[in-house]
């Protein structure tokens, strides 16, 4: 664990300087009462009476995500000072790109803010064995631990302490310019075939368009996706890399294919376009990239970015259907990100008053809805309901996800060491395939030396 957290703040370090809702994962075994939102509302105003004092208290949040969870973020945070006036919150939030790398070292530092969203592989990668996050068991009476999944919960534990309280469940699922296809005369993929010959298809329609378009940590996921369709299992089980060098060099041999087809473009095409992901870039902004594979949390932005188009207005967007590849279902399901909070914090009780607010509080509920994703909480799933609020496709998404993928994707797949950009195994991997810097089988061996090596420490 030492040895890991070396590297993790190196790795920082050098970053820092260059349908009907259903709650997260259909199984509720907690037994969770069944009016949760009115149980929910009262721990949360009996955490107001908890706290040290009515004196005046300051605390910091943060977090990632687009300009929409900022905006609902930050209006939630404003109600929750409205209602606890002692206490003054402070906001910290930009973009995914870098965040991680920004966070990491503050987190092992003990500099971050009080509250915190963290990925999943945070839990593990950042505590130090149980020390950088608050136990949060021992703010049950604060945090409503009941409306969320004991397994979900259990799987934050590290040495027995609960380090954070899951906020979603997520997957990839694939985006499309229905309007590009229908211009080029080509039906949105479907399976391998329909996807090589929308290729070819875009490829004699203009060099610049492309049915799909993927990044090196996209194309990993898709890889896994692409592998599990094939053979039927999980990548990762037991904390083992459960594929071989010669399967994985069949998932590259497949990702170079769908470069040398014109399905996809390449690294230093996508890089060329200077844009700090696909979703805000303008070739996905004006339909010349005409499909992601994206989080099903991350509907909206990608959406409301197609809509923003000046140069290309009125474009349809639509969600589609999984790919077929193989015999298998395709797709992994993970915790899309969680609530911590710093060991160190001068205010553990307030700051825990605030996590519940947003997760269990139903005027948090409300206001954050679903820009995090579909909650696990089910005090908050019921808000949602009653109220039928939060954004449709995100709910759409999600439960395409939840019913489609079979397979779950392990916290280590977002180990800094393989998915930090630039330097993460991910990005070296992928970024030298597509430059044909290296082969399929030389990149396979790289894959599985690097995975197995993270995943051993």
């Amino acid at each position: 664990m030492k040895k890991k957290i070396v590297k993790i703040m190196a790795v920082a370090l050098s970053a820092a300087m260059g349908l009907s809702l259903t709650a997260c994962g259909s199984a509720q075994k907690n037994n969770a009462p069944s009016d949760t939102a009115s149980v929910s509302e009262s721990k949360s105003e009996g955490a107001a009476t908890k706290s040290a004092s009515g004196d005046p208290v300051n605390i910091r949040i943060s977090w990632w995500g687009g300009d929409a969870r900022h905006a609902a973020t930050e209006k939630a945070v404003e109600a929750f000072m409205a209602k606890y006036p002692n206490i003054k919150v402070e906001t910290e939030y930009g973009a995914w790109t870098g965040w991680e790398e920004k966070q990491s070292l503050s987190i092992l530092s003990g500099d971050c803010a009080d509250v915190i969203q963290v990925g999943s592989n945070w839990v593990t990668d950042y505590s130090k064995g149980g020390e950088s996050y608050l136990d949060l068991n021992q703010y049950s009476d604060v945090i409503d631990l009941t409306q969320f999944p004991e397994d979900k919960l259990k799987a934050n534990e590290v040495n027995g302490k609960l380090m954070a309280i899951p906020i979603s469940l997520t997957g990839r699922l694939f985006y499309w310019n229905k309007t590009t296809f229908n211009e080029i005369g080509c039906t949105v993929p479907t399976d391998e075939a329909s996807l090589l010959a929308a290729g070819a298809a875009f490829k004699a329609y203009d060099n610049d368009f492309y049915p799909l378009a993927l990044g090196e940590y996209d194309r990993a996921i898709f890889m896994v996706y692409y592998l599990e369709s094939k053979y039927g299992k999980d990548w990762i089980v037991d904390g083992k890399l459960n594929y071989t060098e010669a399967e994985i060099k069949e998932g590259l041999d497949f990702m170079n294919k769908l470069e040398s087809e014109h399905v996809i473009p390449s690294i230093a095409t996508i890089n060329g376009d200077m844009a700090d992901s696909l979703d805000k870039n303008a070739k996905w902004i004006d339909g010349k990239y005409a499909g992601l594979m994206e989080w099903d949390s991350g509907v909206s932005k990608v959406k409301a970015a197609l809509e923003s188009s000046v140069n290309k207005p009125g474009q349809e967007f639509g969600i589609g259907e999984f790919l077929k590849f193989g015999n298998y279902q395709g797709g992994s399901t993970k915790v899309s990100m969680d609530f911590a909070i710093k060991a160190s914090t001068q205010h553990p009780k307030e700051a825990a008053m605030l996590v519940n607010f947003l997760l269990n509080d139903p005027e948090g509920i409300e206001i954050c809805s679903t820009e995090r994703g579909v909650p696990c909480s089910a005090a908050a799933i019921k808000v949602l309901n009653e109220k039928s609020i939060g954004d449709e496709m995100t709910k759409e998404a999600n439960a395409k996800v939840l019913d489609y993928c079979k397979f779950t994707q392990d916290p280590q797949f977002d180990n800094s060491e393989l998915k930090a950009n630039p330097d993460g195994l991910y990005y070296k991997v992928f970024g030298k395939l597509s430059a044909k810097e290296i082969t399929s089988e030389e990149g396979a061996k790289t894959l599985f030396d690097g995975i197995t090596e993270v995943l051993d420490n």
